[in-house]
């Protein structure tokens, strides 16, 4: 198929016609109307989580590894242990699960020995400390 210059012209008009259309898109302006209200509420999240400690807290590990295998080990624990606090953390490269936000280091340990004989390996943390 031999191109001629007229085929030439056409395609390139069809082209900018294209083009200008595309760049016409891009070039809108979106305007985002937010319920004042949400606003009042995201500013009273952000004073909560500030005036929370999690941190002072001591926590006990139960599991340390891979994405699924954490995912597993917390729904196994949720499944066996009700009345705890758990909750997977991503600290690189690995998945931890943590039970407990105990005030004190003699709590923690009572619920250590509890948990021992199901979990060998586990071991008390206190996160501000890692």
């Amino acid at each position: 198929m031999k191109l001629t210059v007229e085929k030439s012209l056409k395609i390139g008009l069809i082209l900018t016609f294209f083009l200008i259309n595309f760049n016409f898109c891009l070039a809108q302006n979106v305007t985002v109307k937010q319920d004042a209200a949400f606003e009042e509420l995201l500013t009273e999240k952000r004073k909560y989580n500030s005036s929370l400690r999690v941190n002072e807290f001591y926590k006990i590990q139960i599991f340390n590894g891979s994405d699924e295998e954490a995912k597993k080990s917390l729904l196994q624990f949720k499944k066996e242990n009700k009345n705890f606090d758990v909750t997977i953390v991503f600290n690189t490269p690995t998945y931890k699960v943590w039970v407990g936000n105990y005030k004190t280091r003699i709590e923690a340990e009572k619920n250590i020995l509890l948990l021992k004989k199901k979990y060998p390996n586990l071991f008390l943390i206190k996160p501000s400390s890692i």
